[in-house]
């Protein structure tokens, strides 16, 4: 039953980002851990292969549209690879199993990376609320769709660092930082950001899966299910999103990531 209810999750991180460009790959690890009772160092290396494989999907489609800047994608993907192979061949193995001993609580590695990953979807969280705003929607975008931009490549550098260590400590794909820097930062319309997002995810997500190859033993049934499951929801969203207004959807299934990054957080923490 509890099987059942994860393949059906799996599905539902498909649809959000066939129908709102996002998020639902934040969803991934919680369950991994929660439903199917996997590791969290594990669960967040097979969380980099769903969101991967799911990705390539959408990003193709974007890119038979002519919505994918690959020289963006470069820009911002190499040094966020970098950053991947470091944290996932380095930093994640040097973590320690047990981080802080207070009173009769233990910090352990899993506990650390599932609290990191509950404060990443509150962060993610608040992204998706705000985006309700149409002040916020309409005036910045516009805006950049309508004058020249110079491109800041040192700080597209540094937020392509900064997504390449997300990715490899918690296995999410980030594009809640990425969208907006390619917005922002290179002056990219919203479409061709999120093409160009999906694109660097996918890259990201699959160089941090076989990096972590060497550290596991991966069982391929349940990827493979779960990626399928996932796919199969990513179609399923984008033929909503013909006949849904996807960025109505957004605030609400901000709201829900809030909640789901708050009960993780506590219990890790205090339960």
């Amino acid at each position: 039953m509890i099987e059942f209810i994860g393949y059906f999750a799996a599905i539902f991180i498909g649809i959000s980002l066939g129908l709102i460009g996002g998020g639902g790959s934040i969803l991934t690890v919680p369950v991994l851990v929660y439903l199917f009772h996997i590791e969290p160092v594990v669960a967040t290396a097979y969380s980099l292969f769903v969101v991967g494989l799911t990705s390539s999907v959408g990003a193709f489609s974007y890119f038979k549209q002519g919505l994918v800047k690959m020289k963006m994608a470069l820009v911002f993907g190499i040094p966020s690879i970098f950053s991947v192979f470091l944290t996932r061949n380095y930093l994640v193995p040097a973590i320690p199993n047990e981080i802080l001993n207070v009173g009769d609580f233990v910090l352990t590695k899993g506990i650390f990376l599932m609290a990191l990953f509950a404060v990443l979807m509150i962060l993610a969280s608040y992204k998706m609320i705000k985006s309700g705003s149409k002040k916020k929607e309409t005036t910045p975008i516009q805006k950049i769709d309508s004058e020249p931009k110079a491109f800041n490549y040192p700080m597209v550098i540094i937020q392509g660092l900064i997504v390449g260590l997300i990715t490899g400590l918690v296995g999410a794909g980030g594009g809640f930082i990425i969208i907006p820097a390619l917005v922002f930062l290179l002056g990219l319309k919203m479409k061709e950001a999120i093409g160009t997002s999906l694109t660097i995810i996918t890259l990201n997500s699959f160089f941090g899966f076989l990096v972590s190859q060497n550290q596991m033993q991966t069982d391929w049934k349940l990827l493979l299910i779960l990626s399928t499951m996932s796919i199969i929801g990513i179609f399923v969203g984008m033929a909503l999103s013909k006949r849904i207004d996807g960025a109505k959807l957004k605030p609400l299934f901000g709201w829900f990531v809030l909640i789901m990054g708050s009960y993780i957080l506590m219990k890790e923490l205090f339960f």
